[in-house]
Formats: C-alpha cells, sequence, structure tokens
C-alpha cells in the first residue's frame, strides 16, 4: 500500500509543476498583469528546429526551471511545426503568425523574448549551451 500511496504522490507532483503554456497572448497578457509577472514568449519549430527540441529538453523542461518559472513569469509558446502530423488548427496557426509578424519577423528560431504585459521587449536570447541555472539567471537579467 505505502508503494502505491509514494507512485500516486509523485504522479501528483509531477503534474503539479508540469509547466503551463500559454497559446494566446491575449489570455498570456491578462494573466501575466493579474499575476503581477512578466510573459516569457518562445518561437519554436517543435519537429524539425533541433536547437528549439535541445532549449525544450534541456531547459523548458526540467523541473528546476519549471519550478522557477511557474511563481515568476506566464510561458507563452508560438509553435511553428512542419510536419504534417504535428500541424496546429489554423486559428492557433493565424496567433502564432500575427505574434511572429511583431515579434520574429526575421524568422529566428529558437528565439526567447522576455516581455512586460503590455508587450515591451526586456530581453531576447535563443539557444544557450548552459545549465537551467545558468538559463535563469540570464532570463532574469532582463528585468533589471
Amino acid at each position: 500500500m505505502k508503494k502505491w500511496t509514494l507512485i500516486i504522490a509523485l504522479l501528483f507532483f509531477g503534474l503539479s509543476t508540469a509547466q503551463k503554456w500559454e497559446s494566446d497572448w491575449t489570455a498570456a497578457a491578462a494573466l501575466a498583469k493579474q499575476n503581477h509577472q512578466n510573459v516569457l514568449l518562445v518561437f519554436s519549430g517543435s519537429d524539425w528546429c533541433a536547437p528549439c527540441i535541445k532549449l525544450d529538453k534541456n531547459i523548458w523542461q526540467t523541473s528546476e526551471f519549471q519550478q522557477y518559472a511557474q511563481d515568476h513569469w506566464t510561458m507563452l509558446k508560438a509553435d511553428f511545426p512542419r510536419k504534417k502530423a504535428n500541424q496546429l488548427p489554423d486559428d492557433q496557426k493565424n496567433r502564432n503568425a500575427q505574434l511572429a509578424e511583431k515579434y520574429n519577423k526575421k524568422g529566428y528560431f529558437p528565439l526567447v523574448l522576455l516581455l512586460d504585459p503590455n508587450g515591451n521587449i526586456l530581453g531576447q536570447t535563443g539557444f544557450k549551451n548552459i545549465s537551467v541555472k545558468e538559463y535563469i539567471a540570464l532570463l532574469k537579467s532582463f528585468e533589471g
């Protein structure tokens, strides 16, 4: 019985710390304002961009990053998958394209922007081969 309790507790903890990614600027901005947070906007090619995939695995999916981000940033992802099986609904494609038109005109992937809740850019980066702690520190440095 203790074994099942531990397994259930670990599953619950894992689910409760999972990063919540917003997919709409309006919702993300409202949430950021409500929580007094900045918005971390990530432009990704989740199924074709090797640095995007590494950034996701090495930073975004780590519990260390997720625990920090949960209380400090509202996460917003604009994904641009290429494989037919991973295509997004048209309304999501349109929202991502609007974000790209405003913030990623040159089409850099991955592009990571820290924005204030009004959409002003505080800083930008991309894939860096650094530790989670160093990546968090880099993002925090944009906040002044």
